[in-house]
């Protein structure tokens, strides 16, 4: 076995590699860009080498660097990760020259599942069923949409070398399929160093189902089951699960017979994922193969109790697998959700800074991964897991030069209710502060009823939320149970402000027990009877609710028994009450006196400053074209200009007709959010 590997990524999976590495006694080495000095990654690593510039192009994916971080430690392997150069043949070739041992699959294989358009010829030649398409290199827009209109609209233009959603777009006419096509071959230079581009049909309504192999250098290979992918969003998986809610054993087994079969057909060991397109029929698509580890990887190893991690740096040290298909248990049910440094509100794009604060919730070890001794953490045990992979830790920076992920929430139960339910609580206790992040949304879609019955496609957020993501409007039985918990977080913070003030000699008796609490458009007048216990808050009509809790005024998080129900609350203070975040609203809670609710209520409402007719920058990034000029009349939908952030070309359009005034940036500029772009007349 491996005395010393080095890891040649970043961020949580750099951290998620350390843990099974530590775990079996091995040393590790990690590398880091002057963004990354102070990064978890390398506090974790027992050594740490400098390689270069914030820009991946200047450090991460710079092979030379690499190597030379390899030769000045003696690491004997090498774990890519994923992204980066965990799936670049000459990266491969590299190690192999210098005899160190590349913790992944053969060159070959990468090779020939790595380029879409060879894996996809592959796959129709090893029986796999393949999506329609065009496999042949194009040259130009012009013979994009010449093909295009020979498959038939919609079309999916994707980089021959791409993953994670870089260099992919969905078109359904002309005029997008040549944006597209610009698009996805500028993303895919920059991001992979090839440009090639190739399209096939879109699938409508598909859902996005992964089987995750792993074979040895011995011939043998298995498959875990498979992963449900659908909820995505601009291609970026969000939200994963492990088994599928869809699928049969019988389509399972198919699957996976599919995909064990091609992995051996290219010769392929260690870890590796094949993705399916799968119809509301069950017929199922070859998509691609992953030749790394995915992103999405720890809902299978909660499911099966394998580190993946582990046995690819067994397989990598030439050892023979020790678990066959018979072994393959699935039991339980996971869920992952990404949790994103960007602004679900301002259509997801990219957010960057500092966490001023960054708790995750506890982790908790329960299921097969607990059983098989293979948990990475030393969490407590419980009847449901929740596991944290992270890369951040509170008062750390979140760059704008990498992907924009920052964590990944799982949890485990015996059933996807259980599980789903698990992930609830585990969103409302995870506290994030100083940047744009995506926990309403991701707690928005656990209370979905489409995503709750398991009735979703790759579709899902566009359909669900075609206007973007504008909040969540919690149902008024929720709103009661914020209501009582609210008035008694208040009573006991007017105990303590009363007693601060030393201005009463029997606080508990001076603090008032009638209240109107207003929150989300709605007012509940309460009254409050107090006990050594609790307090019961009786509602104007009649209702009463029994709330508990040991919240203490300035915690940033309340933890509460209402009426038997856990209720698990982000808290800030406002002036007359608080900010509380539960199931994805964000509520500004007011806690009134009757008199002051009255005197309220004739208070004007203050209304937002006029911004019409100003293209701001909705994201911290770099102008990189501006396709008007002063004086243009421009039409709705026309593109104004391109924004790169996180690796991503964004392209910003006029909401409606107008004309160009004034245009306040240029190609090279870096803006900040809500930096003015242009004006309209």
């Amino acid at each position: 076995m491996f005395k010393k590997i080095l890891i040649a990524n970043r961020g949580e999976i750099a951290c998620r590699v350390i843990k099974t590495a530590r775990k079996m006694g091995i040393q590790t080495v990690a590398i880091y860009s002057d963004a990354d000095k102070h990064a978890l990654h390398v506090q974790m690593a027992d050594e740490a080498v400098h390689i270069g510039p914030p820009p991946a192009n200047q450090s991460y994916i710079v092979i030379d660097k690499v190597m030379a971080a390899i030769r000045g430690t003696g690491a004997e392997a090498v774990h890519p990760g994923y992204g980066f150069l965990s799936e670049n043949a000459k990266f491969a070739e590299a190690l192999a020259a210098e005899g160190v041992a590349f913790i992944g699959p053969p060159v070959g294989a990468i090779e020939a599942m790595g380029d879409k358009i060879t894996s996809k010829k592959i796959a129709q030649e090893a029986g796999v069923s393949t999506v329609p398409g065009y496999m042949g290199l194009i040259e130009d827009d012009d013979e994009a949409v010449r093909i295009a209109g020979e498959i038939g609209y919609p079309v999916m233009i994707k980089a021959s070398a791409g993953g994670g959603g870089k260099g992919m777009r969905i078109a359904w006419n002309d005029e997008e399929c040549r944006e597209g096509f610009r698009s996805s071959k500028n993303e895919a230079a920059s991001s992979f160093g090839d440009d090639r581009i190739f399209i096939e049909k879109f699938v409508t309504q598909p859902r996005h189902i992964e089987i995750q192999v792993l074979c040895d250098s011995h011939g043998n290979g298995i498959y875990l089951g498979e992963r449900e992918c659908s909820i995505q969003r601009r291609n970026q998986k969000v939200i994963e699960e492990a088994p599928s809610p869809f699928l049969d054993p019988e389509t399972r087994r198919a699957m996976g017979e599919q995909a064990v079969a091609l992995a051996k057909a290219v010769g392929y060991s260690s870890a590796g994922t094949v993705e399916f397109i799968v119809d509301g029929d069950k017929n199922f698509y070859f998509l691609e193969m992953n030749t790394r580890l995915q992103v999405e990887h720890p809902v299978t190893e909660l499911i099966t109790g394998v580190d993946l991690v582990e046995q690819m740096i067994r397989v990598a040290a030439g050892e023979k697998l020790s678990i066959t298909q018979d072994d393959v248990k699935l039991e339980g049910w996971a869920i992952e959700s990404r949790l994103y440094a960007e602004d679900p509100y301002r259509n997801f794009l990219p957010s960057i800074g500092r966490l001023t604060r960054y708790r995750p919730p506890a982790e908790v070890a329960a299921g097969p991964l607990l059983k098989s001794g293979k948990w990475q953490g030393d969490a407590p045990e419980g009847p449901t897991a929740v596991r944290n992979d992270t890369g951040v830790y509170e008062g750390g920076e979140i760059s704008m030069y990498y992907d924009p992920m920052i964590a990944k929430l799982c949890t485990w139960a015996p059933d996807r209710d259980a599980a789903i339910e698990a992930m609830r609580v585990a969103l409302d206790s995870f506290e994030v502060e100083g940047i744009g992040h995506n926990l309403p949304f991701l707690s928005a879609v656990m209370d979905h009823p489409k995503f709750c019955a398991g009735d979703m496609t790759t579709a899902f957020i566009a359909e669900e939320y075609p206007e973007g993501f504008q909040g969540v409007e919690l149902p008024e039985d929720r709103l009661r149970m914020i209501a009582a918990a609210a008035a008694a977080m208040h009573r006991v913070a007017e105990i303590r402000r009363t007693r601060v003030s030393g201005r009463m000699d029997n606080h508990e008796r001076r603090v008032g027990v009638d209240w109107v609490v207003s929150l989300q458009g709605e007012r509940f007048p309460v009254t409050i009877d107090a006990d050594p216990a609790g307090s019961t808050v009786t509602f104007e009509d009649g209702e009463k609710k029994r709330v508990a809790s040991d919240w203490t005024p300035g915690d940033s998080l309340a933890t509460l028994d209402v009426d038997g129900e856990t209720l698990v609350l982000k808290v800030g203070k406002i002036t007359g009450g608080f900010r509380i975040r539960n199931r994805g609203a964000d509520l500004k809670v007011h806690v009134r006196t009757p008199r002051q609710d009255e005197l309220w209520q004739l208070m004007p409402e203050k209304l937002p400053p006029d911004t019409s007719k100003l293209l701001l920058c909705p994201m911290p990034g770099l102008i990189v074209r501006i396709d008007v000029k002063e004086g243009d009349e421009v039409q709705e939908g026309q593109a104004l200009c391109t924004v790169e952030a996180m690796k991503m070309e964004n392209i910003l359009r006029a909401e409606r007709r107008g004309v160009v005034k004034r245009i306040d940036a240029e190609p090279g500029d870096s803006l900040a959010v809500d930096d003015v772009i242009m004006e309209f007349e």
